[in-house]
């Protein structure tokens, strides 16, 4: 007589090992693509390198996978890297220009406004989705919201990648003309391991209080804000060590071209098309920002458009120490971006359809 209760489980305990396989090599695909990146010298190396080439190999048949479990993990450890940057000196610089943050926080709202509009109306988006789509950074956020709303992360990451990838590309260029200076790098402070178990405890407990009350990217949003909370009041001074944050990154780019799998060309057209179309109108919508707070302010106006450029914090900070740009400028205004694009997002996608 057949066992179908134990055929059943040996199917689900095969159906497993294909999973644990297939997020084995897909692991470590997106993280030799990672090294590639960066030998090669491409911006972002272990973002967009495993996003790029993992997304190559779910569009040509790959059974892509990144179990939950990290993404989680890595969505945590991403929001305490990135709240570490809130720090007393940058909140006391963003006190300085008020007219400034005012003026970003007004960019911020047109840049989403206008381009989910566009989504929505030319791509035919929906509501929602075209809103977070439309969000003008904070990458690992959007991918997040994207995840527990059940979007169309493909497309929505693919469009958050290229805003990335295209800003970086551009933003020199539009700049080329800006004499460089060398800026003498600041003393980097690592934080503790200890100090990071306690962080990832800390997020852990309150992400499952986020979650309980519905609120989107609850993992990421805990641990940046428990991060933030510590760093501000210098309780956990230092960053994050280089290779547990360029690890991080890696398995959200890993994620980012996981979401790839069985996209079809059609779908994988509009969305480039969506991504270009949003990086030009945020860009021409950063740069009228910056050209009326420079003539407001009298501050010089590549700094106002580097600070208001809504590509990558790291890039963009990095980019201002390369052309001899005020660096603490730049640097509390993307720490500010990021900070207005957290309190905005959840209001505006209140009551949207998804």
């Amino acid at each position: 007589m057949l066992d179908l209760a134990g055929l059943t489980d040996q199917v689900a305990a095969v159906s497993r090992l294909l999973t644990y396989r297939n997020a084995i090599l897909t692991l470590v695909l997106g993280g030799v693509s990672a090294v590639v990146a960066q030998a090669l010298g491409i911006a972002a190396p272990f973002l967009t390198g495993p996003a790029f080439v993992v997304t190559l190999a779910a569009l040509a048949g790959m059974k892509t996978e990144v179990p939950d479990a990290l993404r989680d993990f890595c969505m945590l450890l991403l929001g305490i890297g990135i709240g570490a940057d809130v720090t007393p000196e940058v909140l006391k610089a963003a006190m300085s220009w008020p007219v400034s943050f005012l003026a970003l926080a007004i960019v911020m709202y047109l840049t989403i406004r206008l381009n989910a509009l566009l989504f929505a109306r030319i791509f035919r988006f929906p509501e929602a989705e075209a809103t977070v789509a439309a969000v003008p950074g904070l990458l690992s956020y959007t991918i997040a919201i994207a995840e527990d709303k059940g979007m169309n992360v493909a497309r929505v990451s693919l469009i958050q990648t290229l805003r990335v990838m295209l800003l970086t590309l551009l933003v020199p260029p539009v700049m080329g003309l800006i004499p460089k200076g060398d800026i003498p790098a600041a003393d980097v402070v690592s934080m503790g391991y200890g100090w990071i178990l306690i962080l990832l405890v800390a997020g852990a407990a309150f992400a499952w209080i986020l979650r309980r009350r519905h609120i989107p990217a609850a993992i990421f949003l805990a641990g940046f804000a428990v991060s933030a909370a510590t760093h501000l009041s210098g309780i956990s001074p230092g960053v994050l060590p280089d290779w547990i944050g360029l690890s991080a990154f890696a398995v959200i780019g890993t994620l980012i071209g996981s979401r790839f799998r069985g996209v079809g060309f059609a779908d994988l057209k509009a969305s480039l098309l969506a991504g270009v179309g949003m990086t030009v109108l945020a860009s021409l919508i950063a740069l009228a920002g910056g050209a009326v707070v420079a003539l407001i302010l009298v501050l010089p106006a590549e700094a106002l458009f580097i600070s208001f450029a809504p590509g990558g914090l790291e890039v963009m900070i990095a980019l201002a120490a390369q052309m001899g740009v005020d660096g603490t400028f730049v640097a509390a205004h993307h720490i500010a971006r990021l900070l207005i694009l957290m309190a905005l997002v959840p209001l505006l996608l209140r009551g949207l359809r998804t």
